[in-house]
């Protein structure tokens, strides 16, 4: 399905070839059953992001229910970032690219409402940034290796004025994984933003000198990086989250 198709019955024909993309809906609360259907096109590649979906009105009759009805779902899925209201002659309701903010926000949520401990968080953070440190190696670009040295020496001058703030800590991570150069792994480490701070600061309330180690191991890790060396790059980065893992656990088991 493409951005060129105006027909929002043509939209739903492409997408299944029977015209059935969207059904009347009869049970529950109408508005959350129309989210879901909308959801779950989206989740099978039906609807993809640029598509228009069909106007209220043709909605409407699909749906066989209200316009008020039809605006309470569209209100539901634009806060949810699924789609675009646009105003005007071209305007419509657009499904929205991926925003690894809003993922972010909902992992935050889950992570507090199910009490997911830095611990935990520390551990996907040792799977994830091992795993990539191959990627980083081999893909990082000279303008990848400035970006990561200015956070060095930006943190090195916090740390000498005593002013360490943890928001440096992270973004040198969130640059790193970005000079893996796939957009899954960004948007991954985008949305963990947060639960990362909060980490950290567990780490930094059992040794307030944490902070200042990092800095040292994020240069060391940087140097490697820029030799390609897989290897000195992996160990550093091992050393590095075991140090912060065995912190947090620290600060969990008190």
């Amino acid at each position: 399905m493409t951005t060129s198709d105006p027909g929002a019955a043509a939209v739903a024909a492409q997408a299944v070839g029977t015209g059935d993309l969207l059904s009347r809906v009869s049970i529950g609360r109408i508005s959350e059953v129309i989210v879901d259907q909308i959801r779950l096109l989206i989740r099978q590649g039906r609807l993809a992001a640029g598509d228009r979906l069909p106007s209220e009105r043709e909605l409407c009759e699909r749906f066989g229910v209200s316009r008020v009805t039809v605006r309470e779902a569209l209100r539901v899925l634009e806060a949810n970032g699924l789609v675009e209201i646009r105003v005007g002659a071209r305007g419509g309701a657009f499904i929205s690219a991926p925003s690894s903010r809003l993922v972010g926000e909902g992992i935050v949520d889950l992570i507090s409402l199910s009490s997911v401990s830095a611990r935990e968080v520390t551990e996907t953070r040792m799977v994830f940034e091992l795993g990539i440190v191959p990627l980083v190696c081999e893909r990082a670009t000279e303008e990848d290796v400035a970006a990561l040295y200015t956070i060095c020496d930006q943190s090195d001058a916090a740390s000498k004025a005593d002013e360490y703030p943890l928001e440096l800590s992270a973004a040198w991570h969130t640059r790193y994984a970005q000079s893996a150069h796939n957009r899954a792994i960004s948007m991954f480490v985008d949305s963990l933003h947060d639960p990362l701070l909060r980490s950290l600061e567990r780490a930094r309330a059992a040794a307030p000198s944490h902070g200042p180690h990092g800095v040292v191991e994020h240069r060391a890790l940087v140097d490697a990086i820029t030799e390609r060396d897989v290897e000195q790059a992996t160990r550093l980065m091992r050393t590095h989250l075991n140090r912060t893992a065995e912190l947090v656990g620290r600060a969990d088991d008190a």
